[in-house]
C-alpha cells in the first residue's frame, strides 16, 4: 500500500466523494481561512480517541463487523505514513488491529471534523495479515474505486499457511579428532504446533538423550573417540507442523524478562526502546509492534565480517547488521527493557515452492507476550520481504520445524565452554575445545 502523495490524496478524495481542497462547494459558506489547520498528529489523536472510546464501551475490544462476523480487536499501530488531510474537515487514517487469534486487520478509516473533535464516517477492512481484499484503481473519469484482489495470496511468497507434513534429514560428517570428544545435538520435540516422529538415529559413539529443564529441550549427548573421525551421523524424523499463531501456554512470562549472556539489559537498550515507543498510545501490543518496526528500520540483513550469527544483541545494536539470530536478539533485548517478555527459538525453514531437496541452514524467530498470549514474530524475514511484514507479526508459517528454544541452555553433562548459547548445529568439543561442525539439511514433503 505505497502511494505517491498526490495520487493517494486523489484516490481518497474521489473514492469518498470528497471535493479537493480549494474547489468550489456552494453548500459550504466557510472559507479556508476560517477552517482550523490539521496536522498528522491531530488525525492520529482523532482515530486513537475513536478506537479507545469504542473499546472502553465494548469490554476493552474494538468492535467491527466483517465477512459476516462481529470481531473483537485490539489496536496494534496507527500507520503514521498514511495519515492524510483530504480537505476541509476530511481526513484519512490506516490502522492495524489484531484479533485474539493473532490475525492482523489493516483497516481504512475516513474521518470528518476539526482537531479534538473528529468523527469516523467510514470504516473498511483493507487487508488480512498483509493480504489486500481490494486494490485502488483509477477509472477513465479520474474516479478511484475499490477492485477485488483475487490474487493477493500470491504475495505470501515462501509461506505455507495451514499445515505441512514432511520428512526431515539432519546429517553431518565428523572432523578429524585426535582426542576424546563430546557433542550436543538438538532433538525436536512435540508441542502444540508440531508433532515429531524420530525415524532413525545413526550416531557414532555412545549417546543418550538429555532433558534441558528450563525450556524443556531434548538434547542428544554423544561421547566420541578419535576412531570416530570422518564418520557420518544422521537424524531422520517426520514433522507434522501447523502454522503458528498467537497462543497461550503454561510458561511463566516473567522468566523471559531476565538478561542472558548475549541479551543483556542495560540503559542503551532501554533508551532505544523508550524512544521507539514514544507516542505509541496503547498497551504492550502497540509497543511491541513499534519495536518490531524499529528493528526492521534499524537492522540490515548482512552476513559478512566477524561477529554476526551469535545472537549478540550488543553486536546487532552497534553494527546494525546480522542474520536472524542477531535481529531477534536485538528485538528481545528491546522488549525486555520495557517489561515485555520475549523469547527465542531456532530450527529450519522448509521451502514452500518445492517438495524436496536441500534446506539452507538454520533459521530462528522470536515470540513476545502481550494481551495474555504469546505472539510469534519473524523480523528478519519481514525485513527481507516487506509484503510479509504484517503476516510475520503474529504468525510463523507451517513450513518449518523448531529444533530448540531459549538461550544459555544448561544440561548435565554439559560443555566445558559453559551454557549453550543456542542449539541448532551440533556443538562439538574435542579435548574441551569447541570445533565447528556444519550439518546438511534435507526434506521430502509428504503429499496426502
Amino acid at each position: 500500500m505505497i502511494y505517491m502523495a498526490s495520487a493517494f490524496l486523489a484516490l481518497a478524495l474521489s473514492a469518498t466523494g470528497f471535493a479537493t481542497p480549494g474547489s468550489s462547494d456552494d453548500s459550504n459558506c466557510e472559507t479556508l481561512d476560517t477552517i482550523p489547520n490539521v496536522v498528522t498528529n491531530d488525525i492520529k489523536a482523532g482515530i486513537e480517541k475513536h478506537i479507545e472510546e469504542l473499546s472502553e464501551a465494548n469490554g476493552g475490544f474494538f468492535p467491527i463487523a466483517f465477512d459476516g462476523k462481529e470481531m473483537q480487536l485490539k489496536l496494534v499501530r496507527v500507520h503514521m505514513e498514511y495519515l492524510a488531510n483530504l480537505g476541509p474537515r476530511r481526513h484519512f487514517a490506516c490502522v492495524d488491529l489484531a484479533s485474539e487469534e493473532g490475525n492482523v486487520y489493516d483497516v481504512d478509516f475516513f474521518l470528518s471534523g476539526d482537531p479534538g473533535n473528529m468523527n469516523v464516517t467510514e470504516t473498511t477492512v483493507h487487508k488480512l495479515n498483509g493480504r489486500p481484499f481490494y486494490l485502488w484503481r483509477e477509472q477513465e473519469d479520474g474516479v478511484w474505486i475499490h477492485v477485488d484482489a483475487d490474487d493477493a495470496s500470491q504475495e505470501l511468497l515462501g509461506v505455507k499457511e495451514g499445515d505441512d507434513h514432511f520428512e526431515f534429514t539432519y546429517q553431518a560428517t565428523l572432523p578429524t579428532m585426535t582426542e576424546s570428544a563430546k557433542m550436543w545435538i538438538p532433538i525436536p520435540s512435540d508441542d502444540d504446533f508440531q508433532a515429531i516422529v524420530i525415524n532413525r538415529l545413526e550416531i557414532p559413539g555412545k549417546h543418550e538423550i538429555l532433558l534441558e529443564e528450563k525450556f524443556g529441550n531434548q538434547i542428544l549427548y554423544v561421547e566420541l573417540e578419535p576412531e570416530d573421525s570422518g564418520k557420518t551421523m544422521v537424524l531422520h524424523f517426520t514433522v507434522k507442523r501447523q502454522e503458528k499463531t498467537v497462543h497461550k501456554d503454561d510458561t511463566k512470562p516473567e522468566v523471559y524478562l531476565l538478561a542472558e549472556n548475549m541479551v543483556p539489559l542495560n540503559d542503551t537498550f532501554k533508551d532505544l526502546a523508550e524512544e521507539a515507543i514514544l507516542g505509541k498510545n496503547g498497551g504492550e501490543l502497540v509497543k511491541a509492534r513499534a519495536l518490531y518496526d524499529h528493528t526492521i528500520d534499524s537492522m540490515k540483513y548482512a552476513k559478512y565480517g566477524i561477529g554476526w550469527g551469535n545472537g549478540n544483541a550488543e553486536f546487532a545494536c552497534d553494527s546494525a547488521r546480522g542474520n536472524c539470530t542477531d535481529y531477534h536478539s536485538y528485538f528481545i533485548a528491546l522488549c525486555r527493557s520495557v517489561n515485555i517478555p520475549a523469547r527465542f527459538a531456532i530450527g529450519a525453514a522448509v521451502p514452500s515452492s518445492r517438495d524436496d531437496g536441500g534446506v539452507n541452514g538454520y533459521h530462528c524467530w522470536a515470540e513476545f507476550y502481550a494481551e495474555g498470549k504469546w505472539w510469534p514474530v519473524d523480523i528478519s524475514e519481514a525485513d527481507k520481504y516487506t509484503s510479509l511484514s504484517t503476516y510475520y507479526f503474529g504468525h510463523n508459517p507451517a513450513n518449518r520445524v523448531e529444533f530448540s528454544r531459549g538461550r544459555d541452555l544448561v544440561v548435565e553433562p554439559g560443555p566445558e565452554s559453559g551454557p549453550i548459547n543456542f542449539l541448532a548445529y551440533p556443538l562439538l568439543e574435542v579435548g574441551g575445545v569447541p570445533v565447528k561442525v556444519k550439518p546438511q539439511f534435507g526434506f521430502q514433503r509428504i503429499i496426502s
